[in-house]
């Protein structure tokens, strides 16, 4: 599994728009092939900054399949003019795991 990740920097004033496009757009990514989850967080310290998570099958599902595709401009014309700067992407791939919840 691969995990994308996005720092979002939301152009001032902006921020409850965004969220309410984002939860439109939120139906397309999920719908695409190899799509996993997603989750997209606020941070504390910076009220305009958000990250997104998705989790892909394969790189390919996300850079080949998604960014390629007629929902990618559905997704693009919904969200990218909310951006400043636009976002870097960069893409993860697992190392260790814990989900027990425990400390070790």
């Amino acid at each position: 599994m691969i995990l994308e990740v996005a720092i979002l920097d939301v152009k001032p004033g902006q921020t409850t728009d965004f969220e309410v496009a984002f939860n439109q757009a939120q139906a397309i990514i999920s719908c695409m092939k190899g799509y996993v989850s997603h989750q997209l967080q606020r941070c504390l310290e910076n009220e305009q900054r958000y990250i997104l998570l998705v989790n892909w099958q394969t790189l390919e599902d996300h850079t080949e399949g998604f960014r390629q595709s007629a929902e990618y401009q559905q997704w693009r014309s919904l969200l990218h003019h909310f951006y400043d700067p636009f976002p870097t992407v960069e893409h993860y791939s697992g190392v260790f795991e814990n989900n027990s919840g425990e400390n070790q």
